[in-house]
């Protein structure tokens, strides 16, 4: 038995009825190509070997990678390294297919995880992740609600969210303090072309201002206000009235203007 290292956010997976919901909510085909993101002791990834042509397990924890390349050997390729590290684009040049991404990922990169898939969106399908009921709250919550922020907006930009089911805390080894939830995110085909980089940074200064409107963020990132008066874009709203395309409209309109901004940054 492997026991759980706090270090590397691990609570596995004990439940074969949340496992087989996982399983069935797939709706997998032969020929997809899956990627398992942390295999763990193999809870979920023993009903999904077999299923498809091609499953792919990334773990991180050495003692676990070795166990499952034990335990399932060719039909599940382990590598053992860190998800966050892997290139999505040399596998779907590998394939020749987009990614299915699946996993009861660590909760304490949740965010990490789902911007290494969002900056990787050309080569995934979906995603169908395992993540604290409170993140998959706020991935799928609509504008004008408390849980709407900013992995509700760059979420929602580049796919679409759904809270599939509840996880009870239970369910677990160790057992998490937080309930969880199973949360799908399909990828959008196709999102205008944008400056990334600009439109996470307004997502970001405007949220960081939350009571303030949109209008003060925009100052705080550096705008001029005379320039910001001129745009055709209510900016009396506050950011938590805005959609994810009220966005990608405001980044539009600002790209013209980043000369105002010295330097621009996103970690």
């Amino acid at each position: 038995m492997i026991i759980a290292r706090k270090s590397l956010g691990q609570n596995f997976l004990r439940d074969d009825n949340v496992a087989r919901n996982i399983l069935d909510r797939l709706q997998l085909h032969h020929d997809d190509l899956l990627l398992e993101v942390g295999t763990g002791t193999g809870a979920l990834t023993k009903h999904l070997a077999g299923k498809v042509e091609r499953l792919l397990g990334v773990e991180i924890d050495q003692r676990a990678a070795e166990t499952m390349r034990g335990r399932f050997g060719e039909s599940v390729q382990v590598v053992q390294g860190d998800i966050l590290s892997i290139s999505l684009a040399e596998i779907t040049a590998r394939f020749g297919k987009k990614v299915r991404v699946v996993g009861n990922i660590p909760y304490y990169i949740t965010s990490e995880i789902l911007f290494w898939i969002y900056d990787q969106r050309d080569h995934v399908r979906d995603a169908t992740l395992m993540m604290q009921l409170e993140v998959a709250r706020r991935l799928t919550a609509s504008p004008r609600t408390k849980d709407y922020g900013i992995l509700s907006v760059l979420t929602q930009l580049y796919g679409s969210p759904e809270l599939l089911f509840k996880v009870s805390r239970n369910s677990f080894y160790p057992r998490p303090n937080v309930d969880s939830a199973v949360v799908r995110l399909t990828i959008k085909d196709h999102v205008a072309a944008h400056n990334e980089l600009l439109l996470r940074n307004i997502v970001r200064s405007t949220f960081g201002k939350r009571r303030k409107t949109i209008l003060n963020g925009l100052k705080y990132m550096g705008f001029h206000e005379e320039t910001l008066k001129t745009l055709p874009f209510d900016l009396r709203k506050r950011p938590e009235e805005l959609g994810a395309a009220d966005f990608l409209t405001l980044s539009g309109l600002l790209e013209e203007h980043l000369h105002e901004v010295p330097k621009l940054k996103f970690d």
